[in-house]
């Protein structure tokens, strides 16, 4: 089945011999782990690369806007926006987890790839996020206190990194361990 690297888990390049019970979802904000990152990357789905900081600098240099940091009250944007996309599109989620530089999600789209999940996911909260900045009682208007966002959200094009990792589970235990890490490994 390729590499299973949590129990009842593939990576999404490989062909399933079964309907999935579910997608393990993991996408990046801009900027935040590229490609020689000192904590390692991943180039392909099972392959991990050491870091390179000479390839990780050549990768800054090339972005085209500042890295973009989540801030508390747009975690919990992102995390609504996730919960509210699962609920029109009659989704079973089963637990997010919106970090300062990551999302993880554990979903159950039936009849819906883990690309096209993944998707709609990035697409609306970039969406919401915007719409949110745009608001005048937003405290998130213009730049934000954080310095890794310079530029005002209303502004940015680019949210999330590209792609992610998606990974299949086709099992309790595998689901299990994906909601686990999701909500406590963090």
């Amino acid at each position: 089945m390729g590499l299973v690297t949590i129990a009842g888990m593939a990576e999404s390049g490989d062909i399933p011999m079964r309907e999935p019970l579910a997608y393990f979802l993991t996408w990046t904000t801009y900027g935040t782990w590229l490609p020689g990152d000192q904590r390692g990357w991943v180039e392909k789905p099972g392959r991990f690369r050491e870091p390179n900081r000479n390839m990780e600098v050549a990768n800054r240099e090339q972005m085209t806007e500042p890295e973009f940091v989540l801030t508390s009250p747009q975690r919990a944007l992102v995390e609504l926006t996730i919960r509210d996309h699962c609920k029109f599109r009659q989704w079973s989620m089963h637990a997010v987890n919106c970090r300062t530089n990551h999302v993880h999600v554990v979903v159950t789209a039936t009849g819906y790839s883990p690309d096209d999940v993944m998707k709609q996911f990035k697409s609306w909260c970039t969406r919401r996020l915007k719409e949110h900045a745009s608001k005048p009682e937003a405290p998130a208007r213009g730049p934000t206190k954080n310095p890794a966002n310079s530029l005002p959200l209303t502004l940015r094009q680019k949210f999330w990194t590209r792609g992610g990792s998606k990974r299949i589970i086709f099992d309790q235990e595998g689901m299990e361990n994906a909601i686990t890490y999701t909500l406590d490994g963090q």
